[in-house]
């Protein structure tokens, strides 16, 4: 029997937490959860969520159904994902039992050089580099969505573009989410084609309920559908790109159309580690969310989790020490394993987080240093990128057991604030370190370089049980912040017990390096005061999540959505 969310809350606006604040939040709704037991798909955003499931319920794989999912993502959650951006996907194959990785971050632009985001020897100022072309990276999403279709797809390339063409000829209302954001995020209306697009002629957000049409994309896609993402990387959308980069009139960037031409998504290899008797699986670098996200659990793995409960101190105070020293090694060893060295598999080997579990003292906050994973002698520190909260997660699973988590991003709300042929152009080159060399004068593994992708924290996860089959599909937006969103619901369900959706709907917690942040409204002064107490520096803030899975129970799929956002889930 298909089975629907529970209806959108209603947002409600809250302060900005601090400044910048890239998207901010724009409140929680009540818990969202859903059942099935043939297919289910869980998005950010009904629409998108509609899209993948007639695509599964027309025979479509888990690949298919992503692709439908993050065509109409573009269109109705402009500001956090689309085919202007890049994308990591994990791939189950149910009739192989493997499991695919493919990596559609951005590059960099081959003109640029390390002192690219240098200013008389320092670092531009963040929202500087972020608006027009200076910030845009070559797009991976369409490159890396044609190559998982290819490999792990089963309707036609063309059908899976059908329903967000529909909905661009037609128009979808806006969301009081994407009204709210347009309303308060910084610097959105930077440029014209932008401007006119999401504001009326008074020059305010377009209201909630106004139904948006857009032409240019439904044009975009119809031509990707034809051609295939050929037509993205040359010809008339790719000279459009260039055109808009290179031509931004504050801002200019420094992208070619040989840049575009020359773009590739890769197969990588994806990094397991070891949670209680669970195998957890994430992506490995570029990306640091799968040896961050097996390093927290990991180490949590050590103690007796069926002591806890969620939201306690002493488990908080856990899991904020395994976050910070789980950070401590990302910080340091992780970037583009195609131009620098990466300890991959040994940052989450079993024996070194076993020693790293136990610099965790159970009764006090102590500082943290970044170890020494084996064969792995060289230090070197990377410098702070901004990577700002945004992007957007899917979760699916389909009727033959195949199964996808896909993270997909344009960076910051709005990315670089570029519009064009009726979608925007990421700003994923501030996601690397804005500083070629750390205080020491040593180069830092995240410095930009021609042809480089950035470091990233996305993390689609999926976790697979004893006898080697699916368990877990998860993954959220929320910049660095991911991987503790990520982790923290994977350590809720899985360790606690808890259902996947109260889960995901529990207070976040952020522990990154310096200070713990606890959601504000779920934690207790209690739980502050005792974290205080034992050495913790405590903030509480909104941490805006946007966690959205499926577990597989008893060969039921359950799935949740995160109330903080709109995403919901529909299955059969």
């Amino acid at each position: 029997m298909r089975s629907l969310l529970l209806a959108l809350a209603v947002f409600l606006p809250t302060a900005f937490a601090e400044e910048p604040q890239p998207e901010i939040a724009t409140g929680r709704g009540e818990i969202k959860s859903a059942s099935a037991r043939e297919y289910m798909a869980v998005t950010a955003n009904p629409l998108a969520s509609r899209a993948a499931e007639q695509i599964l319920a027309r025979g479509g794989t888990a690949v298919d159904a992503a692709i439908a999912a993050q065509m109409v993502l573009g269109l109705v959650e402009p500001q956090s994902s689309g085919i202007g951006g890049g994308a990591f996907m994990l791939s189950y194959r149910a009739d192989s039992k493997k499991l695919h990785y493919y990596d559609g971050r951005e590059t960099a632009p081959a003109a640029v050089d390390e002192n690219y985001f240098m200013r008389d020897g320092e670092p531009r100022p963040f929202f500087q580099a972020v608006i027009g072309g200076y910030s845009v990276g070559v797009p991976g999403a369409v490159r890396m969505l044609e190559l998982a279709h290819q490999r792990d797809g089963k309707l036609p390339w063309k059908i899976l573009f059908e329903p967000a063409i529909e909905l661009a000829e037609q128009g979808f209302t806006v969301s009081p989410r994407l009204h709210q954001l347009l309303e308060r995020m910084p610097q959105v209306a930077a440029r014209p084609a932008i401007e006119a697009y999401f504001f009326d002629a008074d020059g305010e957000p377009l209201p909630v309920g106004h139904r948006l049409k857009n032409p240019d994309y439904a044009q975009t896609l119809h031509t990707i559908a034809a051609k295939g993402a050929d037509a993205f990387y040359e010809g008339e959308i790719a000279e459009a790109i260039v055109e808009a980069v290179r031509k931004d009139p504050d801002n200019p960037g420094l992208l070619t159309e040989k840049d575009m031409a020359g773009y590739r998504a890769k197969v990588r290899e994806p990094v397991c580690s070891i949670f209680l008797q669970y195998r957890v699986c994430g992506a490995a670098p570029p990306s640091s969310g799968g040896t961050t996200v097996g390093a927290i659990l990991g180490m949590l793995g050590h103690f007796p989790l069926n002591g806890y409960e969620a939201g306690d101190s002493e488990l908080t105070h856990l899991f904020a020490q395994a976050s910070e020293l789980a950070f401590a090694d990302r910080n340091t060893y992780v970037g583009d394993p195609d131009f620098v060295e990466v300890p991959t598999a040994a940052m989450v080997a079993p024996a070194y987080l076993a020693k790293r579990a136990e610099l965790i003292d159970p009764k006090k906050a102590t500082a943290v240093t970044p170890g020494k994973p084996a064969a792995f002698a060289r230090k070197r520190l990377t410098a702070k990128s901004p990577e700002l909260p945004n992007t957007s997660h899917l979760s699916i699973v389909d009727r033959y057991g195949n199964g996808v988590s896909m993270t997909t991003s344009i960076e910051t709300g709005f990315g670089s604030r570029l519009l064009v042929k009726g979608f925007l152009l990421n700003n994923q080159l501030t996601d690397f370190s804005f500083t070629p060399k750390n205080a020491g004068g040593a180069l830092v593994a995240n410095r930009i370089q021609p042809g480089k992708r950035p470091r990233s924290s996305m993390s689609p996860t999926i976790v697979f049980d004893g006898e080697g089959d699916m368990r877990l599909l998860v993954g959220s937006p929320g910049g660095s912040r991911i991987i503790d969103y990520t982790a923290r619901t994977a350590l809720y369900h899985l360790g606690l017990g808890m259902p996947i959706a109260e889960a995901i709907a529990a207070g976040n917690i952020g522990a990154i390096g310096g200070r713990v942040e606890l959601e504000i409204g779920y934690f207790s002064a209690d739980t502050v005061m005792a974290l205080e107490k034992i050495g913790h520096k405590v903030t509480r803030r909104d941490l805006n999540s946007g966690i959205h899975a499926i577990a597989i129970v008893d060969g039921e799929l359950r799935g949740g959505a995160d109330p903080r956002r709109e995403g919901s889930a529909l299955g059969e």
